[in-house]
């Protein structure tokens, strides 16, 4: 039975413009946002956030920059790459966030493709910019924002807006909201980047659908650790907290997460299922190994799991006092996607008093279609559809699952200079995802996986590698697996798992049990692994034979294995 959804008030916004204007008035002289690494610019209130903006579209106006003109971006996390991004919102430019994990060759096509005619980057990029001078010829004016020394025809961002006279806000272009504002390049299959193009009507509705959804506001800080360019984490780790009042931490790296998180005392994590696995897996190693937590955790589990029914969380947040204080003790919640994470995990920190949510989009729908909520949530499920998003099953099959499609004011414009792909993406106003999926009675949304990695079985039943992978994974032997369908000359099509074992818990397993670490320990063990799997699966979908990688997979910016790079490996 559906439960009525209440939604919670929010500000009306209607372009990114707006929202910048209507946050530098409410929240003036408030932390907006920090960076935990020394750069040049690394700390703005609200009113110093909107100031930098009126300065620095100033400045990339004095230099002859027109309106609608596209702006490429790179860096890694850090305030000046927001500045950067934000101006380019307000400023009505089309700006064009570039992964900072892509090689060279990648970063310049994109930059043609996108036909941008200046980019901002941070000064780690300053050698491939050197270069890029010589060829990109579109490409107008170099923005460095550090200085390194090397870049003496690249102009200085920090200096750019000392320099100028800030714009009034009123002096600031009119927005058309439906106008393209940002193209964001995916990885398509063969590793052809499709450019996405988002409007700021698109990115503003999301913002508000989703935090009438689950609520922030100025009390919360963000650290932010997932790569700024992605639309995840720029739309909801970036503009989500500066439309709501809150701040956001630049980590200094992923190796320093925790450490970090204890230094902002930190309320909101958005993360990728990856990340909160290995959390999950080292907490756990840590009460396995202590012989007195061993043995009292699991009762404190379950009597606190009794006052939590009646609302009492609080209970558990004292009970488990030394593990919140392991993430800086201030944690309200911690927020997945990128990718399904594992219901047991998600299970597991809500045990020990630590909310954790999971949201369901992509890049095309900026990216929010579906999200659970604190007090209304299933760990298996997406979520529920936003307020302003329509969710179809389109064609569904007798367990209702099939493709999901979507409609909705975030839903993109569609694929830059690619009308094809537009169209093939496109049926009658409705986005076709691209991911199989049910909706249950009580409206929430279930993800079975992507419609092109589907294998079918020999008895035409369909089979979700990514159903089979999640259960694999939590063994504490495998880092990663990856399943497919594979021809024997014998049986037909079988299910097929590729396996990159987890050197840490081999290791200890050797130790444990005075052995070497050979190929023989590696294949029994995996072999164990693949029939406690198969144990969980129906016979159609079960491991017939697997392989044992030496390196891990290549994977993209939310840490999904890049599968159309990946052959069956002997």
């Amino acid at each position: 039975m559906k439960k009525e959804v209440k939604l919670n008030a929010v500000p009306h916004i209607i372009s990114i413009q707006d929202m910048i204007l209507q946050s530098a008035k409410n929240f003036s002289n408030k932390l907006a946002l920090e960076d935990l690494n020394d750069t040049p610019i690394n700390k703005v209130t609200y009113r110093e956030l909107l100031e930098n903006i009126l300065r620095f579209g100033s400045a990339l106006k004095e230099l002859g920059i027109k309106e609608r003109t596209h702006i490429a971006i790179i860096g890694e996390n850090r305030v000046q790459w927001a500045i950067g991004f934000l101006t380019g919102l307000c400023f009505n430019y089309v700006m064009v966030p570039i992964d900072k994990n892509l090689t060279t060759n990648e970063i310049m096509n994109i930059i043609h493709e996108s036909d941008s005619e200046a980019i901002i980057f941070s000064g780690s990029y300053s050698g491939i910019m050197a270069e890029g001078r010589n060829f990109l010829k579109k490409l107008k004016h170099f923005i460095c924002m550090d200085t390194t020394g090397e870049e003496k025809d690249f102009l200085q961002m920090a200096e750019l807006i000392r320099k100028v006279k800030p714009l009034h806000p009123d002096a600031l272009p009119k927005i058309n909201p439906d106008d393209l504002a940002e193209i964001i390049f995916t990885s398509g299959s063969l590793g052809r980047a499709k450019g996405v193009m988002l409007s700021q009507k698109n990115l503003a509705s999301n913002l508000v659908a989703m935090v009438s959804l689950v609520l922030i506001d100025d009390k919360d800080r963000f650290l932010s650790v997932l790569p700024m360019h992605h639309t995840y984490e720029c739309t909801c780790g970036m503009m989500c907290p500066l439309y709501c009042g809150s701040s956001v931490h630049y980590a200094r790296s992923l190796k320093t997460i925790v450490d970090d998180l204890q230094k902002v005392k930190a309320t909101i994590l958005l993360a990728v299922p990856l990340l909160y696995d290995k959390m999950f897996k080292r907490v756990m190693k840590g009460i396995k190994d202590n012989k007195v937590k061993s043995i009292i955790v699991p009762p404190l589990v379950k009597i606190t799991n009794l006052y939590a029914m009646f609302g009492l969380n609080v209970v558990k947040k004292k009970i488990f006092h030394e593990l919140h204080e392991k993430f800086g003790g201030s944690i309200r919640m911690f927020i997945a996607g990128g990718a399904a994470p594992d219901p047991l995990v998600a299970k597991g920190l809500r045990e020990f008093g630590l909310n954790f949510i999971q949201g369901y989009g992509l890049t095309e729908t900026s990216p929010i279609l579906a999200l659970n909520r604190i007090d209304n949530f299933k760990d298996d499920a997406a979520g529920i559809p936003l307020p302003n998003v329509q969710i179809k099953i389109n064609n569904p099959d007798e367990n209702g699952s099939g493709e999901i499609w979507a409609k909705g004011p975030n839903v993109m414009l569609g694929y830059y200079k690619n009308e094809k792909a537009t169209e093939d993406t496109f049926e009658s106003n409705w986005f076709k995802t691209g991911d199989i999926g049910f909706v249950d009675e009580d409206g929430f949304l279930h993800i079975n996986g992507r419609k092109k990695n589907v294998i079918i079985s020999k008895s035409g039943k369909n089979v979700f590698p990514e159903e089979i992978e999640d259960i694999l994974t939590r063994s504490p032997f495998i880092l990663e697996a990856l399943v497919s369908g594979e021809e024997d000359s014998k049986q037909g099509e079988i299910i097929s798992a590729q396996i990159v074992v987890d050197a840490e818990a081999f290791i200890e397993l050797a130790e444990a049990s005075q052995t070497k670490i050979n190929d023989e320990l590696l294949h029994k063990t995996i072999s164990e692994e693949i029939e406690k799997t198969n144990k969980q699966l129906a016979g159609h979908k079960q491991i017939k034979k697997f392989y044992i990688r030496e390196n891990e997979f290549e994977k993209t910016t939310t840490q999904k294995i890049k599968r159309y790079l990946v052959k069956n490996e002997n």
